[in-house]
């Protein structure tokens, strides 16, 4: 299974915790992304600074207009403290989401979905950049052709749990479709299981017919 470290763009930019809001706005030009990691002055990760973020301003906040008068709590006071902010310590989203380049992209797609992020910054172990994640670099995964991922699910997810000739795999643009009759239903549900987990697989139709378990006899007298 691919790792982060697999489909990373290596050697993100960055910027200083001091840049300033020109800078800031400058670099994401200049460098066509639309967010940099913010790191600290040892040059860890701290928070991300984004197009949104710097658009705060833009849209000045304390000028009165029907979208800022709808926001309240402590969503209008954040928005108003980065409509403020000079520098990227004070328009960063804090702290950061970060992967490590060992992870899996799985793992990173799930963390992009659940933290609503378009990528993230990935860090060493002393938490400094080396790379970055983006929602494009997970998507790639389901390039793999359709032969690699049956040869996978046949020889690395089936044999060794299971007889593979008693079972029919078919791959087209990555669905899955598995027919076959397993020893036990938790066998069938383990190997539906793993199927799902292997690089490249959108989903998985299950048609396997899962043995029925045998009712257990009434032993006992009679009356």
């Amino acid at each position: 299974m691919k790792t982060v470290k697999d489909v990373m763009s290596a050697l993100p930019v960055s910027v200083s915790k001091t840049a300033t809001f020109r800078e800031i706005a400058t670099r994401l030009r200049e460098c066509r992304v639309s967010a940099f990691p913010v790191v600290d002055a040892d040059g860890k990760v701290i928070g991300v600074v984004s197009e949104a973020d710097l658009l705060v301003k833009e849209a000045k906040p304390d000028e009165p207009n029907v979208v800022w008068g709808l926001l309240a709590g402590i969503v209008h006071h954040a928005a108003r403290a980065k409509a403020a902010g000079v520098t990227a310590a004070d328009l960063m989203t804090s702290p950061a989401v970060t992967i490590g380049p060992g992870d899996t992209v799985e793992h990173a797609a799930r963390l992009m979905y659940d933290r609503k992020v378009k990528r993230l910054p990935v860090v060493d172990q002393r938490g400094r950049p080396i790379g970055v994640i983006s929602r494009s670099d997970v998507l790639a995964v389901f390039d793999r052709p359709d032969a690699e991922i049956r040869e996978e699910i046949m020889s690395q997810v089936i044999t060794g749990r299971s007889e593979p000739s008693w079972y029919s795999v078919i791959v087209k643009d990555g669905v899955v479709t598995l027919e076959g009759t397993p020893e036990t239903a938790a066998i069938g549900r383990d190997l539906v299981r793993r199927t799902r987990h292997v690089e490249g697989v959108v989903t998985v139709h299950d048609h396997l017919v899962y043995p029925v378990p045998p009712v257990p006899s009434r032993v006992g007298p009679y009356f």
